[in-house]
């Protein structure tokens, strides 16, 4: 299927889902934290906290980011299952949508993300090494932050700004492209050269929620990509 099909405007995804003030908050404290990370080189509140104290202060963060978000949506009538999209009421559904995450990560998270990430020769970060877990509380709340980035993440920038900039650039490329690149932006910690493989990789998380008319896939994929990546690279530190 080409891109240009795969890109066609949707009406519903082009009309705001909140007033520009909100949007601009949600913004203000996602790049806030960004740029705290950025400052001090790790994921915020691992140097001041440890890494079980960052952990729990991403994930009170994210939940309420997406706890703002549900309560403008529900004044408008809005639910979040509407945002999240797509159903399960079959297994086969979930069965094609896990299909569809495994087959998006091998293809886009290890050979499009890695391959971009070579000719950049962009070096796995200190920050990111920081934040692998080495204990067992660690690893706990490490898959708890997975399962927390995995939902929230794709309600905030797959879900909500996607609609949101979609709706400001009438152009559903446009907040696909535009969400992907506040997701690079909000990653400070890592760098420059993995902000811009973010950015890149949250495009595609877009174009897929795009397709899918839903984030559920997208949502797999992002739980798998941190959880994987954070128990093999505590386990490679040991």
């Amino acid at each position: 299927m080409a891109i240009a099909t795969l890109i066609q405007p949707d009406e519903p995804g082009l009309r705001a889902v909140a007033p520009a003030w909100h949007t601009a908050i949600i913004l203000f404290i996602v790049l806030g934290f960004s740029l705290e990370g950025g400052r001090s080189g790790n994921m915020p509140g691992v140097a001041a906290y440890g890494r079980a104290g960052g952990y729990l202060l991403v994930m009170i963060m994210e939940w309420s980011v997406v706890g703002f978000i549900w309560y403008w949506l529900s004044r408008r009538g809005i639910r979040m299952a509407d945002l999240v999209g797509g159903r399960w009421p079959r297994a086969v559904d979930f069965l094609r949508d896990l299909g569809i995450a495994i087959a998006f990560f091998i293809v886009c998270g290890i050979v499009v993300v890695n391959g971009l990430g070579y000719l950049l020769k962009a070096g796995e970060p200190q920050g990111l090494r920081n934040l692998f877990p080495q204990s067992g509380t660690e690893i706990i709340l490490y898959l708890m932050l997975s399962l927390t980035a995995g939902f929230c993440e794709e309600v905030i920038f797959r879900g909500y700004l996607r609609r949101q900039f979609s709706a400001l650039t009438q152009s559903a490329a446009g907040g696909i492209v535009l969400q992907g690149i506040a997701f690079g932006a909000g990653h400070g910690y890592q760098g420059w050269k993995f902000m811009l493989l973010i950015a890149v990789y949250g495009s595609l998380f877009g174009l897929l929620a795009h397709w899918r008319r839903s984030l559920r896939p997208g949502m797999i994929t992002h739980f798998v990509q941190d959880g994987l990546g954070g128990l093999v690279g505590g386990h490679l530190m040991k």
